[in-house]
């Protein structure tokens, strides 16, 4: 039977990666999971110490950047599955079965429909568009399952991508017919549209994506970010 390796990229996530951690060693089987790998870069809040007090989890050191941070936790990862999450993102209860009955039936990646937690309609509604399979519905937060093979097949992650890293690869697997979204529900924080205001947000995202359509580069996606989205 395959394996799942879970892969964590974080950066000063003292607030939920205790919180995760616990909830991912509730939520699956022990005989399903090869590893849970988390990859920091450069954390200065303490999230090493909370790591530090689960069993079986490996603790990777890395430059920042999810990307970089995703392909190295990849390279030491063990199992025929890769399961990158991030550490605001809440996978339903037997995430790793429903993924592992994913790949047994050829769906060699894909993702979770996701839901925030929050009550504000509009980001009730972008949740609810997530279990529809058209691309514009995808996004990193609901995290992504790839098979280890197709992932090296497409060259991991590309490390160019400061952002929008996720939605690379996502887009290579669209291309490649590789993409299906489990029905079922991953709940992820509502923080930075909180922190950056819900509509300022879902502009810039609009923008991000709308620029990339148009063929703008990975340095100038980073810049704009840089210069109208707090992290």
């Amino acid at each position: 039977m395959k394996k799942i390796s879970i892969i964590i990229p974080i950066l000063n996530e003292a607030a939920t990666i205790g919180k995760l951690l616990s909830h991912l060693q509730s939520s699956s089987s022990s005989n399903n999971i090869a590893d849970l790998i988390i990859v920091d870069g450069g954390s200065s809040d303490g999230s090493q110490e909370i790591i530090s007090n689960f069993n079986n989890v490996t603790l990777l050191n890395s430059g920042k950047g999810r990307a970089k941070q995703m392909n190295i936790g990849s390279r030491h990862a063990s199992g025929e599955i890769l399961y990158f999450l991030h550490a605001d993102s809440f996978p339903p209860n037997n995430f790793d079965t429903l993924i592992i009955e994913e790949v047994s039936k050829n769906n060699r990646a894909g993702c979770f429909c996701m839901k925030f937690d929050s009550n504000h309609w509009w980001l009730q509604l972008a949740g609810w568009l997530t279990q529809f399979e058209n691309r514009a519905c995808r996004g990193g937060d609901q995290s992504q399952f790839i098979t280890k093979k197709l992932f090296n097949e497409l060259g991991g992650f590309d490390e160019s991508f400061i952002i929008y890293e996720d939605n690379d690869l996502i887009n290579k697997l669209y291309a490649h017919n590789e993409f299906t979204v489990i029905q079922h529900w991953l709940t992820t924080s509502a923080r930075r549209y909180e922190s950056n205001g819900i509509w300022k947000l879902q502009y810039h995202f609009w923008t991000i994506y709308v620029k990339k359509w148009f063929g703008a580069s990975a340095e100038e996606l980073h810049r704009y970010y840089k210069k109208h989205i707090v992290s």
